[in-house]
């Protein structure tokens, strides 16, 4: 075979390698939509029939959207739209965390659901007015962001009961170019407030996919490979021991994670 044939059976193969991933995306995305309908119109009003005990149906809902999550990732990855490779694994093993994370992609948070039991999260209010999503999100009892000053109570109060709180500081994906966008002082003020100690995850990828400004359909040259590094706990005495100043015990909390979640490491292979 000439050298010229050869580069356009591989070119041809690349091409037919990306289309294969802009469906299998369309039809992950699909998927999950469907599901999500299916837990608010039939599973998440069946519980709150059944299940009359709140903590109990809180439980049970979010044992559910965990197995889930944890099909979903499988699939993706069997689908190869991604890899995933996890550090650190038997830290999110524990109960009571609060789960501090770094964002680069729409599916971070899909990936931190299917590897933590009895996870907890804070969800936008208008969750709660969105017939699909308001049943799975008062079933599974999530944080409801528009509590107020309310919220950080709630928060400490998940998180003392046993729940493991998930938290992007970001707020918002991180910016592309870029290892960590600017974090916001609310996560460590929570973590201060409560005297939780926070377990930092740092999650990269081997190239941008699902980030801030990209559309479903723009996926990349290859198969991107998540890196999810569960490090040590930061312990809050010490940051509280050294003068008692809340307000700058939470500065120097979110300079730590911005070290932490920010750092460089090299890209993995896809």
């Amino acid at each position: 075979m000439s050298e010229a044939a050869v580069i356009g059976q591989i070119e041809r193969s690349s091409l037919l390698n990306r289309w294969w991933r802009v469906a299998a995306t369309g039809f992950s995305f699909a998927l999950f939509g469907v599901g999500g309908l299916l837990l608010g119109v039939v599973v998440a009003p069946l519980m709150l029939v059944v299940v009359r005990h709140r903590r109990r149906r809180s439980a049970l809902m979010r044992g559910v959207i965990h197995h889930l999550f944890r099909a979903f990732v499988a699939m993706m990855c069997g689908f190869r739209l991604c890899s995933v490779e996890v550090r650190g694994r038997e830290r999110l093993r524990r109960h009571g965390l609060l789960i501090l994370a770094s964002h680069p992609s729409l599916i971070d948070v899909v990936f931190l659901m299917a590897l933590v039991r009895d996870a907890d999260c804070i969800v936008k209010a208008a969750l709660l007015r969105n017939p699909f999503t308001l049943g799975p999100v008062r079933a599974a009892g999530f944080v409801c962001n528009d509590s107020g000053p309310g919220m950080i109570d709630d928060c400490v109060a998940s998180v003392r009961a046993g729940n493991n709180l998930i938290v992007f500081p970001e707020g918002t994906r991180t910016p592309a170019g870029s290892p960590l966008g600017r974090l916001q002082r609310g996560a460590a003020n929570l973590a201060v407030r409560g005297a939780l100690s926070i377990t930092p995850v740092r999650i990269t990828c081997s190239q941008p996919m699902l980030a801030k400004t990209d559309k479903w359909w723009r996926v990349p040259p290859r198969a991107g490979h998540f890196t999810i590094d569960v490090g040590e706990d930061i312990p809050i005495d010490s940051h509280l021991a050294e003068d008692g100043a809340q307000a700058l015990a939470a500065r120097r909390l979110t300079d730590e994670l911005a070290r932490l979640l920010g750092a460089e490491r090299p890209h993995a292979a896809a």
